[in-house]
């Protein structure tokens, strides 16, 4: 349930009323915008009589909301979340994921030596790259593949942000990873682990931006009540992703869902950025994808980059080469443009 309060509501009346929902069990989502002051109840709110809160004299307007997911609504939130990553520490460069500014994300599937990531990260910051993702845990289908040097692949990671003042993005696989991500900037959770509830629940405890990528079949509201586990649990720095989703066809690795970001866009006020590495799985589909997505409306794109993808430990052929990447840089601002954004 939402309650918009009158304009002019005395401030002492206003925090009286918050906190006597409080008092009666509820959680409070409050949400100030420019014209509009919206209190989100959390809760069993069923059985409270509309009417009778409308008789309060600083509500001006109650409404039900019908989706089961609550925080991550448009309806609690109407202006547009946005999300900082890295922006508060010395020497690295951090930008934002959401309004004006798009969000470039780039670097290597799997991080595999020091100087290769560094080496990537320097092209890809150089070619415009605000963010540098890089695997230190790799899930992966076989048992047998290349799982990531894990801790030894984060420390490359740090290197290479020392580097380049880049923030770092990778992923989490299990909650005892979590004592080696002091200095990752924005944590991943992938696809497989988008219905992780209990991994989801920890990150509403972590004081760090989330990257949270739908899973291989999930649908749109059950990647938005994933993000509500996270939100609901206390962190509401939440940025969506999409992967692609695996359909009947397979001349892609997966089928990227474009029409997820004006959806999104109208349901949700939380960040979308588009993976169209992992949507395509073929290196010469990215360049397109990404422009589509831009286009589209997407805050930010996540892009695999290897300097020598022949060779990759890990999903080679869908990496764009650094050179390939800063082609693809040079004309994303024409798309962004579209709508008056940057990237």
């Amino acid at each position: 349930m939402i309650i918009i309060l009158k304009k002019n509501a005395e401030e002492k009346k206003v925090e009286e009323f918050i906190e006597n929902w409080k008092k009666r069990g509820f959680g409070i989502h409050l949400s100030k915008g420019e014209n509009t002051t919206i209190v989100g109840l959390l809760g069993d709110t069923s059985s409270l009589d509309a009417n009778a809160i409308c008789a309060n004299e600083v509500v001006d307007v109650v409404q039900r909301v019908s989706a089961p997911y609550k925080m991550a609504s448009r309806k609690f939130h109407p202006e547009d979340t946005i999300v900082s990553v890295g922006t508060d520490q010395p020497g690295v460069k951090g930008s934002t994921f959401g309004k004006k500014s798009i969000g470039i994300i780039a670097g290597p599937c799997s991080v595999e030596t020091e100087e290769q990531v560094v080496e990537i990260a320097k092209a890809v910051k150089k070619a415009g790259a605000r963010f540098l993702r890089g695997g230190a845990f790799k899930p992966r289908t076989s048992p047998y593949s290349f799982q990531g040097l894990g801790k030894k692949g984060l420390d490359f990671l740090v290197t290479a942000k020392k580097e380049t003042g880049l923030p770092i993005v990778t992923e989490l696989m299990d909650i005892r990873q979590l004592k080696y991500f002091d200095d990752v900037d924005l944590i991943q959770i992938g696809a497989r682990n988008m219905q992780n509830f209990d991994l989801l629940k920890e990150m509403g405890k972590v004081k760090k931006p989330i990257l949270l990528k739908r899973g291989m079949s999930a649908t749109v509201k059950e990647l938005l009540m994933s993000a509500e586990y996270i939100m609901a649990s206390g962190n509401e720095n939440v940025i969506l992703c999409e992967r692609g989703i695996r359909t009947f066809d397979n001349y892609t690795r997966n089928c990227m869902d474009i029409s997820i970001i004006p959806y999104l866009k109208k349901e949700s006020h939380l960040p979308i950025i588009i993976d169209p590495s992992h949507a395509s799985g073929l290196r010469w589909m990215v360049p397109t994808l990404a422009k589509a997505a831009v286009a589209a409306g997407a805050d930010g794109l996540i892009i695999e980059v290897h300097n020598n993808p022949e060779k990759a430990l890990c999903d080679g052929e869908q990496s764009l080469r650094p050179e390939e990447f800063a082609d693809l840089m040079k004309v994303l601002p024409k798309y962004a443009a579209l709508d008056g954004r940057t990237c």
